[in-house]
């Protein structure tokens, strides 16, 4: 067995970052930009009110109170979009709406709260005393001209393409969104809607993994099921090399006679057959397809599958998408019960449930279900993956780190708590090392 900080590292040191591209805004959420964005012109363009109300000279408004209201002549009434026509002179007050650009001689906005209308709403009677600047949002109060918006490397969420679109950009460069070619393996798998023979069962592992592959920010495509025959396999990966930036196969990685992947991948690829000391997730397959395309040998059994994804293939994913943070991020919390394992050299991951405790507001984590590597229902019910050692487990109430499959990104902490992890591993077993890397 290899330790999995090994096998993270060979393979991130393998896969390349895809080049950048131009894309549409509607195009680019959860991209990475490959160049500084800076504004061009100031944002907001021009001074305009944050509220509905008067704007006022706030001079006029000295000593207002509900007791006391100043009146003010209403001169015009100035709605978001429009441009100011008429100036605020002494004694006189605008009616303007939310956005809309500060009329010339105003330097304060009152709130429609604190106002009231007398006659044919010519008139506007304040109840509270303005002061300069209120409620106005100032030229460039967000970007002037020159303000770095946000560097190159971050990652378009949805308040960064609003940024964008507002600094008039259509499009905006970013690493290229990779296309990932899904494939399942074995003559036992059937396809939904299709009877069932003694010895077949559903494919779940493909639809899940053009799942994850989906939330990991790729394109997955659909390469079916690939069935134990050396020409269909060998046609199918052929053309995922040509046509798609990286593959994921789960099924046929492990030490069976009748894993015909692993002979087509053996003559077409330069490939990796390892045993991660893990549990689950032993056996994983990594290497590169002609023309450079990394291929992801994931185990059959689902639970496996959704797990090696995680530890693998989702990193590798994000780096060639250009991402610095590229796993999940980990948790300490209580133990709900007795985490128990048995020494074996690896890594275990358990799936478990995080619930915020009602009295001391502490997370704990308790099992999700069986933790077979086939019981998926547990899997699916998880937030999480608790992280154990090689030894006897914890005992309720200890803490326990947790790899948090609810959560997207990496935090700056994450990879400083798996190492003293790691280390803590390693002191403890010398012989054999497991971690993660962050």
């Amino acid at each position: 067995m290899i330790p999995l900080e090994e096998a993270q590292n060979s393979i991130l040191a393998t896969v390349p970052r895809l080049p950048a591209t131009s894309v549409a805004l509607a195009e680019a959420l959860g991209l990475v930009t490959v160049e500084d964005l800076a504004a061009t012109e100031p944002i907001p363009p021009f001074a305009n009110t944050g509220v509905d109300g008067y704007a006022v000279r706030a001079g006029d408004t000295a000593g207002a109170t509900p007791d006391s209201p100043v009146r003010l002549r209403v001169v015009d009434e100035l709605p978001a979009g429009k441009a100011p026509s008429v100036p605020v002179g002494p004694g006189e007050a605008i009616r303007i709406m939310t956005g809309a650009p500060t009329p010339e001689g105003a330097d304060a906005i009152v709130m429609v709260e604190d106002t009231a209308t007398e006659g044919d709403r010519d008139v506007v009677v304040i109840s509270k005393e303005a002061r300069p600047g209120d409620h106005i949002r100032p030229a460039g109060g967000d970007l002037a001209v020159g303000d770095a918006a946000f560097p190159a490397g971050s990652v378009l969420g949805p308040a960064h393409l609003g940024v964008v679109n507002s600094l008039g950009h259509s499009a905006v460069n970013v690493v290229r969104r990779p296309r990932v070619a899904v494939m399942s393996t074995g003559d036992e798998l059937v396809p939904p809607g299709e009877p069932l023979a003694i010895g077949q069962i559903r494919d779940s592992n493909r639809p899940m993994l053009m799942a994850l592959v989906t939330q990991a920010g790729c394109e997955a495509v659909d390469f079916g099921i690939g069935v134990d025959d050396e020409a269909v396999i060998t046609e199918r990966l052929e053309k995922a090399a040509s046509s798609c930036d990286a593959v994921v196969t789960s099924g046929g990685v492990s030490m069976g006679d009748y894993d015909v992947i692993k002979i087509v991948l053996s003559r077409m690829a330069d490939m990796n057959w390892w045993q991660i000391a893990i549990r689950p997730a032993k056996p994983l397959a990594f290497g590169m397809l002609p023309g450079g395309v990394p291929i992801f040998g994931l185990p059959g059994n689902p639970v496996s599958s959704h797990v090696s994804f995680e530890l693998f293939a989702r990193p590798a994913l994000l780096q060639m998408m250009g991402h610095s943070r590229r796993f999940r991020p980990v948790t300490p919390v209580i133990a709900a019960h007795d985490m128990r394992r048995r020494v074996d050299g690896k890594l275990h991951l358990d799936r478990v449930t995080l619930r915020r405790d009602e009295t001391s507001g502490q997370l704990t984590a308790a099992s999700a279900g069986g933790q077979a590597s086939n019981v998926l229902s547990a899997m699916a019910a998880s937030d999480g993956l608790a992280l154990l050692p090689d030894g006897e487990g914890v005992a309720a109430g200890e803490m326990v780190d947790v790899m948090r499959l609810d959560l997207p990104a990496d935090h700056s902490t994450t990879s400083r708590r798996l190492r003293r992890r790691l280390l803590l591993f390693r002191r403890s077993h010398s012989s054999l090392r497991s971690g993660f890397v962050g």
